[in-house]
């Protein structure tokens, strides 16, 4: 009787385990489809939203960022239409809930930055603004890349966990000391460089874009087949 019991318990931990794992791969199809398609949006506004800037010179246009998560979720929503809901699980709603906590906090920091700059634009002279002013993109950048690393962990990905390490961190890291800048300073004289200004956000925004989110949702959706 014992023994039996002893087999039970096995078997039962073997179809826990086996359940986890099948949850795991069909959340990591999941997250991959979103990363990829993620990494499509974030790109294509990032080069829109340059052109514009390069065409007319209006930084409204930036505003074009916003469009990407109303894409994203617009997109996978499409994806998902005719195909059966999944049941709710574990590892799925842990990935869920670190998006959320990420988009949280990647909107909280945006308008609380975008007010603070408003308010010492009117208040402050040109340089005293130019030294306090909160620059946003780095730290979503690192949140994001946070975001995508904690992702890997839970879906034990070792491709997701480094890459969003490296986009994470190299993109806050260069975006915070002015990599492209001075690269693209070297290359243009002082009036060129005041035209083509927009495009050193555009590179980094691209790079992270393909570091960080596009190949490895590549990846994911490799993996999950």
């Amino acid at each position: 009787m014992e023994e039996n019991n002893n087999l039970t318990a096995e078997r039962s931990l073997e179809i826990i385990t086996e359940q986890i794992a099948q949850s795991r791969k069909t959340v990591s199809k999941e997250v991959g489809q979103s990363l990829f398609v993620s990494g499509i949006c974030i790109i294509g506004i990032a080069i829109l939203t340059t052109i514009c800037l390069l065409l007319t010179g209006n930084t409204l246009f930036y505003l074009l960022y916003g469009l990407i998560p109303v894409l994203v979720i617009g997109i996978d929503n499409y994806n998902k239409k005719d195909k059966p809901k999944a049941p709710v699980s574990l590892v799925g709603s842990m990935v869920d809930k670190t998006w959320q906590t990420f988009g949280i906090f990647a909107l909280s920091f945006c308008v609380f930055a975008i007010h603070f700059n408003f308010f010492m634009g009117r208040i402050n002279t040109p340089d005293m603004y130019a030294r306090f002013a909160i620059h946003p993109f780095r730290i979503i950048l690192l949140l994001m890349g946070m975001a995508i690393t904690i992702n890997g962990y839970i879906l034990k990905s070792r491709w997701l966990i480094w890459c969003g390490i490296i986009g994470g961190i190299g993109g806050f890291i260069l975006e915070s000391f002015g990599v492209a800048d001075m690269f693209l300073s070297r290359l243009f004289d002082l009036a060129s460089f005041n035209r083509y200004s927009h495009i050193p956000p555009c590179i980094m925004v691209v790079l992270f874009a393909f570091v960080g989110v596009l190949l490895p949702g590549i990846m994911l959706k490799k993996q999950s087949l």
